[in-house]
């Protein structure tokens, strides 16, 4: 909110696709996206997460009790995982813009309910 000769405008503030952070989002996204299809030896950048990986499954798996691991979307799993993994290891950024980025993910590379079951999953998680 700006205040200026006792006019009042709220800014909103936009989300840049080009926005360092959530372009390291997206890299990580499609590298466990990657490294799921394949099951290759996973790339550096996400050896923390894959070595937290039944950790952050066992969480999916209570927060998601109607869908098992194997059932779910390979492009919602890698967005879940990645988030719950930068929800329970890493804890410098808000729940609420974890979740958020998240949700536009899915958006940008899931099915038409990719959002709302990312969303669903993420929110039971953080309450």
């Amino acid at each position: 909110m700006v205040k200026t000769n006792d006019l009042v405008f709220y800014v909103k503030t936009v989300k840049s696709k080009l926005d360092p952070r959530h372009k390291k989002r997206i890299h990580l996204f499609q590298e466990l996206f990657a490294w799921e299809s394949v099951k290759s030896t996973p790339k550096p950048i996400i050896h923390d997460i894959i070595k937290n990986i039944n950790q952050i499954d066992s969480q999916i798996k209570i927060f998601a009790p109607k869908w098992p691991i194997d059932k779910i979307n390979r492009v919602d799993l890698s967005i879940l995982r990645l988030a719950i993994w930068e929800l329970k290891y890493i804890k410098n950024t808000p729940n609420r813009v974890i979740i958020d980025e998240a949700v536009e993910i899915a958006k940008e590379y899931g099915n038409e309910s990719s959002s709302s079951f990312v969303n669903a999953v993420l929110g039971s998680i953080i309450k």
